[in-house]
């Protein structure tokens, strides 16, 4: 039988498993939700318990009727979620999702230390976790299902340990956390072969006992592996619930304000990157059972729309700059329904831009390729709207799913290619490229610069970021 390599991404809103094969056909896929999570002001949880239920019952209809031999398996979760388990591996607090605010004091009391963190980071959630529900060992979110998957507990992967304040360039953790001794788990690189399927996991999930498992990376750096864009210079912008932008680069981009923070692959590279609270989220947010489709093809007749948003789906901002008592801005009143989700949209694409422009005053190499994934990038209009804000080409791959980026890096963990890059070019099937229309983009020079000018008079946006955005216009 032909090898394919199984990818597992933990989602906010679901679980995904996607099975491929080195040349990118696809055997299997499934999914499974996951409704058990609480949602209040800045608080986000979700039940560990219900990640576990919900894998196996997506890795069992990725596998069904799959005549493949399974040869690797990996798994991405949110970056920043973080929980508490025992010495067994089991949850002993709910997990924190990636925008859960709750540690902001942690937070600044490590800034004060000299921890460059965000509020909502893994290690002050961390920290609040042990203050609220007692000594426990730190967990990610992959940390719990490739324990069960393997049957004890196993390493986290340095990217997911990132944002708990692991420092990658010396691959240790710093002195600084604040945390008890052996509270923190050891670390790897990710591609590092962990372990292997045990019986009892295979009996749930359907994966072949003997399975090798291999540490993964967060859902950002997987869609950046599912879209190709490891050479140095080539971006990829995920579009989902927030946006994030992944790059490679052959150093790390110094960022003193820590708004930008680099992965490090598994060959030793970089992958500098952001993730910020903009995105699709605020669209179902504002138009709860709205038809998408229907809401592109009316806003298509606002092109500028007549108001100017920044639409954040919670509150605070991580990057294109760190605001932590950012809050959503309209400025105008839009005439319409179709006016205001024009409005939603180009705030998104602006706040794209912006991001790239502060990566450019950074210095990161922002010559190669740019994909976009996630969500979003089904939209064609809305990927069109953001090619023309963005005045640059955009590469759309055929699939746009982290399971894939971590399928591929299971094939790499398991020794299927030389590189990372050459094992995600080989999956990666070609999309389409969508090119910028003539004179769309000098159509919203005028909205962007206005909402460069009222982030930066609110004391969001520092000026010099907002000099060289204006600059580049």
């Amino acid at each position: 039988m032909d090898e394919a390599w199984l990818g597992i991404d933990l989602g906010t809103q679901g679980v995904r498993a996607l099975l491929v094969t080195a040349d990118g056909r696809v055997p299997g896929s499934g999914s499974a939700p996951l409704t058990r999570g609480r949602r209040e002001g800045v608080r986000h949880e979700q039940d560990p318990g219900e990640w576990w239920t919900a894998v196996g019952t997506a890795c069992r209809a990725a596998l069904a009727g799959a005549r493949v031999r399974v040869a690797g398996v990996a798994v991405c979760g949110t970056s920043g979620t973080v929980l508490l388990t025992d010495d067994a591996g089991r949850p002993v607090s709910p997990a924190l999702m990636y925008d859960d605010g709750r540690a902001a004091a942690e937070a600044g009391r490590l800034r004060s230390a000299g921890l460059a963190v965000q509020d909502t980071w893994a290690l002050p959630k961390a920290r609040w976790l042990v203050g609220a529900h007692g000594l426990g060992r730190v967990a990610h979110q992959p940390d719990v299902i490739t324990a069960r998957l393997v049957g004890h507990p196993v390493p986290s992967d340095s990217s997911h340990a990132l944002k708990t304040a692991y420092d990658l360039r010396r691959e240790a953790w710093p002195d600084l956390t604040g945390l008890p001794a052996g509270v923190l788990p050891e670390v790897v690189r990710p591609g590092t072969r962990l372990g292997e399927v045990c019986p009892a996991a295979a009996e749930t999930t359907g994966i072949p006992a003997g399975t090798p498992v291999v540490a993964g990376m967060t859902d950002g750096c997987a869609a950046q592996i599912a879209a190709g864009a490891l050479r140095e210079g080539a971006w990829n912008s995920v579009l989902g619930t927030t946006l994030v932008l992944k790059g490679a680069a052959a150093q790390p981009v110094s960022d003193p304000a820590g708004v930008v923070y680099n992965h490090r692959a598994p060959d030793g590279s970089w992958l500098p990157g952001g993730a910020s609270s903009v995105g699709a989220g605020v669209l179902t947010a504002r138009f709860p059972g709205a038809d998408p489709a229907a809401l592109d093809a009316r806003a298509a007749a606002f092109e500028p729309s007549t108001a100017v948003a920044y639409p954040l789906v919670s509150p605070g901002e991580r990057f294109p700059f760190r605001a932590p008592r950012a809050t959503s801005l309209l400025l105008g009143d839009p005439e319409s329904d179709a006016d205001l989700w024009a409005a939603l949209l180009q705030g998104v694409a602006f706040t794209e831009r912006l991001c790239l422009d502060y990566l450019h005053h950074l210095g990161a190499p922002l010559d190669g390729t740019l994909a976009v994934t996630g969500g979003g990038a089904r939209s064609a209009y809305w990927t069109q709207l953001r090619a023309d804000v963005l005045g640059r080409p955009l590469r759309v791959p055929a699939r746009t799913e982290p399971a894939l980026g971590m399928a591929a890096l299971a094939a790499y963990g398991t020794g299927a290619g030389p590189t990372l890059a050459a094992v995600a070019e080989g999956m990666v099937r070609t999309g389409t490229t969508v090119e910028p229309r003539p004179g769309r983009t000098a159509r919203f020079t005028e909205p962007y610069a206005r909402l460069v000018g009222e982030l930066e008079a609110r004391g969001w946006l520092p000026h010099p970021v907002a000099a060289h955005a204006r600059a580049r216009l």
